[in-house]
């Protein structure tokens, strides 16, 4: 666990791993799903990290962790997502910027994904965003600003965030010319979560076949537009 700065001036924790011998990898800021910094995410880090990049992961819950889907749903309904983004995101693109990445892309699961699509409309210093099935209230989308490509990976059968809705998100990108990439798969919410089987959450569902599709393409993403 490091501390970094927000742009106000704020400290905040996260968690930081780092690839074997290298100071100066691309970095990747990942964001949790609504449960908090829990192992599933930081095993996201790792796992980035062993590919070759640096990896955060920034405590936007402060410490807190939910195992239930209430809880978490508590959690996630006090988080100021325009703070989150604007200051919590934003500020861990810029401590990756300035400790040795040149380039950094932002990455999000369930809220996460979210919190993703808003970094790509409030955070100009990254270079990119992967989106793993969350989006903001398209109201909160200013298209306009989003200025970096955008990898997104949806579940056809969300009962948390609908596919038409996924549909008017990709035409709101399509008509401001956003350089963007949305890939749909025969899944259900978190489908890339291990986790997901066990949380007793019918809506969640692991599928290791769209899981490792989705990965491929994401590595493929990173290395085009990091490296």
């Amino acid at each position: 666990m490091i501390q970094f700065k927000r742009p106000d001036g704020q400290l905040l924790e996260g968690y930081l791993v780092e690839p074997a011998g290298s100071t100066d990898a691309p970095g990747v800021v990942v964001i949790q799903e609504w449960w908090g910094l829990d192992d599933e995410v930081k095993s996201v880090a790792d796992r980035l990290a062993k590919a070759g990049y640096r990896a955060l992961v920034p405590d936007l819950y402060r410490g807190k962790l939910a195992l239930e889907a209430n809880e978490a749903e508590h959690l996630m309904g006090d988080l100021n997502f325009g703070d989150a983004a604007g200051q919590d995101i934003r500020g861990a693109v810029q401590y990756l910027k300035a400790t040795g990445s040149k380039k950094v892309a932002v990455t999000g699961f369930c809220m996460g994904g979210a919190l993703t699509v808003l970094s790509a409309c409030n955070v100009p210093e990254l270079d990119g965003t992967v989106v793993w099935y969350g989006y903001p209230p398209l109201e909160y989308v200013d298209a306009q600003a989003i200025t970096k490509p955008m990898l997104a990976h949806w579940a056809l059968h969300d009962d948390f965030f609908s596919i038409s809705g996924v549909d008017s998100l990709e035409e709101k990108l399509q008509q401001a010319g956003v350089h963007y990439d949305f890939e749909r798969y025969d899944a259900k919410h978190a489908f890339a979560n291990p986790k997901s089987d066990v949380r007793g959450l019918p809506p969640l569902q692991y599928n290791e076949a769209a899981a490792k599709l989705a990965w491929d393409r994401t590595m493929e993403f990173l290395k085009k537009n990091l490296t």
